[in-house]
């Protein structure tokens, strides 16, 4: 029976991170979208462990109003961490503007135009800071292309990625983080869904799938497996043609 050791995984996890910046970013600080639910809040306090809370820095990203965005402020106070507020909401609208005005938008366009900006709104205050960007998405997430390409699915460096969404909350619990953070209903806080209404099936059913080969119902997967064969291309580095001058 698989079994996870939190206590092991949150000290390999902050050894990591200690290393990579060594190596990448010697002195940098960590910048990571907060949102409010268990990815950014638990990768926030992994960061302050490894980094110190000085190392640390949360953006929040509202498009206009934010219904939940208190969430993301009670993170931020319970860690002490600096943190900025930048309101994507002109620049998503402007882009979807600009955009619909030449080809309509696919439903899909308008879910995944705020990530993106919302990405290149991290990138901007990293830069500037001398940062470096911290990708908050789990290895569920990905298991099943839960992300948006080239927005959320992106960072410098993941500590993340190879943990289960189960493992995320006994991590976060390990680190000591409220409770409601912990058990948030996972969102993508912009079709009004929680990602298992979207997915079409829980995160308990695919970390017991990913971790124990224990399978769900037939549907649910045959929509696991068909979603992770489509989307594994997220998880690649971009193809390029394999030209070689000598042949």
């Amino acid at each position: 029976m698989y079994h996870f050791d939190v206590d092991r995984a949150v000290e390999d996890c902050c050894r990591w991170v200690q290393d990579w910046f060594a190596e990448n970013g010697d002195g940098c600080q960590a910048v990571l979208g907060i949102s409010g639910g268990k990815d950014s809040s638990v990768c926030a306090a992994l960061l302050c462990r490894a980094l110190g809370v000085h190392r640390v820095i949360g953006v929040l990203m509202p498009r206009g109003e934010q219904p939940d965005i208190d969430d993301a402020k009670l993170l931020c106070k319970h860690l002490g961490i600096t943190n900025v507020t930048i309101n994507i909401g002109e620049a998503a609208d402007a882009v979807e503007k600009s955009v619909a005005a030449v080809t309509p938008l696919s439903n899909q366009t308008v879910v995944n135009i705020p990530p993106r900006v919302r990405m290149t709104t991290l990138y901007a205050v990293s830069q500037s800071v001398n940062g470096r960007v911290a990708n908050t998405c789990n290895l569920s997430e990905d298991w099943v292309g839960y992300s948006t390409r080239w927005g959320d699915s992106v960072g410098d460096f993941a500590p993340l990625a190879q943990f289960t969404v189960t493992e995320v909350k006994a991590i976060g619990r390990a680190l000591g983080l409220p409770e409601q953070l912990i058990e948030k209903a996972p969102s993508d806080g912009l079709t009004g869904k929680t990602d298992e209404d979207n997915l079409g099936f829980t995160y308990a059913e695919l970390d017991a799938y990913i971790r124990e080969g224990i399978a769900p119902c037939e549907e649910h997967k045959n929509l696991i497996d068909r979603k992770h064969k489509q989307n594994l291309f997220k998880l690649k580095m971009m193809p390029a043609f394999p030209f070689n001058p000598e042949t």
